[in-house]
């Protein structure tokens, strides 16, 4: 059993940046990859990005690709999603989800636990 815990999220400027963190509780954390995804308003979640277990892997949607970083600290049981150069079609609520598996996976519907998500708003 992973529970995940998001923050982090807030308001910004267009082309600003901010950093969400997402906490897990577990032992075994490191043998998870975990996903981000956000939902903005009247749209599908969808998938921006996931980090390997080990952190060694990453994978990006193209539309964050270049701007968004995916880190761990799997001491402190840890991921980050930094956003640089924020777009107001960025604006969503984040949330970050875990699944035990080696394997980078996009679908929201391949992760197992999730957190309750962080609200970003990104000001034009």
């Amino acid at each position: 059993q992973v529970q995940l815990i998001e923050s982090g999220g807030g308001l910004v400027q267009a082309g600003g940046s901010l950093r969400l963190s997402c906490a897990a509780s577990g032992r075994t954390f490191s043998t998870y990859s975990i996903g981000w995804f956000r939902q903005g308003p009247g749209k599908e979640r969808e998938f921006v990005g996931a980090i390997s277990g080990s952190g060694s892997l990453r994978v990006y949607a193209d539309s964050v690709k270049g701007r968004f970083t995916i880190s761990r600290d799997n001491a402190k049981n840890m991921v980050f999603l930094q956003m640089d150069d924020l777009k107001p079609e960025d604006a969503a609520v984040y949330y970050c989800a875990a699944v035990p598996s080696f394997i980078l996976l996009r679908r929201e519907r391949e992760y197992n636990y999730w957190g309750q998500g962080t609200q970003v708003t990104v000001s034009s």
